[in-house]
């Protein structure tokens, strides 16, 4: 399955017309089912157990969501639910709401906090969220593609979470599609192959003798000392 995330209602639904207009959805539905979701929560609802169901009988489903909404807070895509993630832009807050506008002013006024830093970082937030609905647990792995240039950007890209900045380098970012096809192809190739238990032990699990050695020990207590 992949998961598709707007900016917004208004943005997905004039992104889908046009795509509508160049035959771009019927391409799409050649190879994978389309779902999309709305603001009426049992329309939502219903194209969300379709779509998990489509994945489930190998034929595979997008489903196209807005961030912010009902698909991105409460809904967890693991495993082959959520093999390929989007971000299309950046989600950033209505900024005309006046209950916002308040929230700006005081956090400016009392804590010195600039609008653009708190909106920025409210929506890099928001976007890790949306990609992280994907990765849900150590042996679940996935595409995470944020469809905006405005995230390569040291002011954007350091306000992302540890664990995506780690891998959003300088080399993977501003790629073309058949650059990003390239990198991810024997990628996805190579995870998909049989994952055992017994090939993780001492890489990300532990037996109970690698625990309690004193190597590891010393370890645990230098990562403490580095993080107090």
């Amino acid at each position: 399955g992949m998961v598709c995330f707007f900016t917004s209602y208004l943005y997905l639904e004039t992104v889908v017309a046009t795509w509508y207009d160049h035959g771009i959805i019927q391409d799409l539905q050649r190879n994978k089912l389309v779902f999309i979701e709305t603001q009426d929560d049992a329309e939502t609802s219903l194209a969300l157990l379709n779509y998990m169901k489509a994945c489930d009988k190998g034929r595979g489903a997008i489903l196209l969501a807005v961030a912010r909404g009902k698909v991105s807070e409460g809904i967890d895509f693991d495993h082959h639910y959520g093999r390929c993630v989007i971000m299309m832009g950046i989600p950033f807050m209505y900024t005309q709401s006046k209950i916002l506008q308040a929230r700006l002013e005081y956090l400016r006024d009392q804590y010195n906090i600039r609008e653009n830093d708190f909106l920025t970082f409210d929506a890099m937030r928001h976007a890790a969220q949306c990609v992280g609905r994907a990765m849900r647990g150590k042996t679940d792995y996935g595409i995470l593609i944020f469809a905006d240039k405005r995230f390569s950007r040291a002011d954007k890209r350091s306000k992302l979470p540890r664990w995506i900045q780690e891998h959003l380098v300088d080399n993977k970012c501003n790629l073309s599609t058949e650059e990003a096809t390239q990198l991810t192809r024997p990628w996805l190739r190579q995870m998909a192959q049989p994952f055992t238990r017994e090939d993780q032990l001492g890489i990300s699990l532990l037996t109970l003798e690698q625990l309690n050695s004193q190597e590891n020990i010393d370890k645990i207590k230098k990562r403490a000392e580095h993080a107090a």
